[in-house]
């Protein structure tokens, strides 16, 4: 329930988000300022005016971290789809089949898993250009993923996607195989049921109460891994607010201006923490016989 209270609360922070900048209720993330900046040039503390302070061009950090949300949330559910889609056709056709095509892509799988998922992202990163995104996708709420649409962060969510999915592989496997040799399966199979009808009627129902758990707790890692990218300078580009460039932004600053790393730093951890409560409440409603003895 808190799991789902915290991530409710951010999506829809990130969906009205626009309209409360068209309503002035939050400032323009990217609008610099010189009202933002004392006599000095450095960034205000919190304030009235500014609740959250602003950052060292002049913006608004509470605006800056909600417009954000927008980035991290959609880029992470997007690259979460993406690594749940490879990683459930592997893990099904690997269990299904058994060997020797089981025994090559669990090959591939291991080889993979030994490589870090940040230096494998850094790596395809640096393969693709990422272009300049605009932080206001259209003002209708269901436009809240058109923002994963946009030049360079398409390819964002799917380098993250293509190195988050080596986990699932393992657990919808493992599942697949034990499935493979129930009575209902190979009675569907004496029937004459196709491979594909199989796995699509039968396989995949039984195994989609794992996979929307494993989906859930993942994108805690993939919002992680989002942050990781940005921070280094290689995510989401400019001037688009991602939570991660905003610590990077911030930096600097940390001794005269703290405000600009913690505020997007406590997002980045309730949005973890919401996400890995989620899964696990929707572990205990899906698959209440995982539940652990209470002694």
């Amino acid at each position: 329930m808190s799991g789902l209270l915290i991530v409710g609360s951010l999506v829809l922070l990130a969906l009205i988000a626009p309209t409360l900048s068209r309503h002035h209720v939050l400032l323009d993330p990217v609008e610099q300022s010189a009202r933002g900046l004392d006599q000095d040039g450095m960034p205000l503390a919190p304030s009235k005016q500014f609740l959250f302070g602003t950052d060292n061009l002049g913006r608004d950090v509470l605006s800056r971290v909600i417009h954000g949300a927008r980035i991290s949330l959609s880029v992470g559910i997007a690259a979460m789809a993406t690594a749940t889609i490879i990683g459930v056709t592997v893990g099904v056709l690997a269990g299904y089949y058994g060997r020797p095509l089981d025994t090559l892509l669990m090959r591939f799988t291991e080889i993979t898993m030994t490589i870090p998922a940040l230096l494998l992202a850094i790596a395809f990163a640096g393969l693709m250009d990422g272009k300049q995104v605009h932080p206001h996708p259209s003002w209708l709420p269901w436009h809240f993923l058109d923002v994963t649409l946009r030049p360079g962060l398409g390819s964002i969510f799917l380098i993250i996607g293509f190195v988050s999915w080596t986990g699932i592989v393992r657990v919808v496997r493992g599942q697949v195989l034990a499935l493979r040799e129930r009575d209902f399966i190979q009675a569907s199979k004496a029937l004459g049921s196709s491979d594909a009808r199989v796995m699509l009627r039968h396989i995949l129902p039984n195994v989609l109460p794992t996979i929307i758990v494993l989906a859930a707790m993942s994108t805690a890692g993939t919002i992680l891994l989002e942050a990781g990218l940005s921070y280094l300078g290689i995510g989401v580009p400019p001037p688009a607010p991602s939570w991660g460039s905003l610590i990077a932004d911030g930096q600097p600053y940390f001794i005269a201006a703290p405000h600009i790393v913690i505020v997007p730093g406590i997002a980045i951890i309730l949005t973890v923490v919401g996400f890995n409560l989620l899964g696990q409440g929707l572990q205990d409603v899906l698959d209440p016989f995982q539940k652990p003895v209470k002694k």
